[in-house]
Parts: C-alpha cells; sequence; structure tokens
C-alpha cells in the first residue's frame, strides 16, 4: 500500500513537473514570437481588392501631387483658378482625356487611375 501511495505521489509529481514545463514553455514561445513576417517575392498574402473608386483628393495625393503643387512648370497648382480656367474652358471631357491619354508634357495616366477617379481628380484640383 505504501509502494502505491508512493508511486501515485511521484507520477503527480511527475505531471505538475510536465504541466509547469508546459506552461513555462508557452510563455517563452509567446515572449520571443517575431512581431512580423517576412515573405518572398510572390509569396505575399493577398490583399483584398479595393471597395470602389477613389475620391478625387485620394487619387491627386497618391498621382497627381508630384507635378500639380507647382513643382513642373505648366503643370496646373491645384487651387489656382487661373491656372485651371484656360483648360476648363475645353471642357472637363477634354481635361479627363488629356489625363488618362496624356497630352504634351503629361504622361498618360490611364495605368495609375480610372477615368471615374481622373474625373475626381481633376474636380479636386480645379476648386
Amino acid at each position: 500500500m505504501k509502494t502505491t501511495w508512493l508511486l501515485a505521489a511521484v507520477g503527480l509529481s511527475a505531471s505538475a513537473l510536465a504541466m509547469a514545463a508546459t506552461d513555462k514553455d508557452a510563455e517563452i514561445v509567446k515572449r520571443i514570437k517575431p512581431v512580423g513576417d517576412v515573405y518572398l517575392a510572390g509569396d505575399e498574402p493577398v490583399a483584398a481588392a479595393p471597395t470602389g473608386p477613389r475620391s478625387g483628393d485620394q487619387v491627386y495625393n497618391a498621382v497627381c501631387i508630384a507635378c500639380h503643387t507647382g513643382a513642373i512648370p505648366g503643370a496646373p497648382v491645384k487651387g489656382n483658378a487661373d491656372d485651371w480656367a484656360p483648360r476648363l474652358e475645353k471642357g472637363l471631357d477634354v481635361l479627363v482625356d488629356h489625363a488618362l491619354n496624356g497630352f504634351n508634357a503629361m504622361p498618360p495616366q490611364k495605368a495609375m487611375a480610372s477615368e471615374e477617379e481622373i474625373r475626381a481628380a481633376i474636380e479636386f484640383m480645379s476648386k
């Protein structure tokens, strides 16, 4: 009977030590877990598709801002009515076509934004 109790006590002690080691291992793994992931080219996780067209402000800040802040001579500056007036006289459709397909020194932007987004950006910049 003493042997049974002794075996039971040893078994319980071993179980308690194993559980403590498992908890401690889990804590260590949690502490040393990487803060980020590294992906090789082509293995990146799939990003969510855009839910709709970007606003004029978003397109301006992503595509147009480099040239339409006065940095490029001849490019109409955002919010400058004098720069935009002669262009707007041609009509918004003409401006959208020029932005999409390129015109004079302006390169085509159709790879950067949709027609709807370009239209919204022009309306945003010309106000």
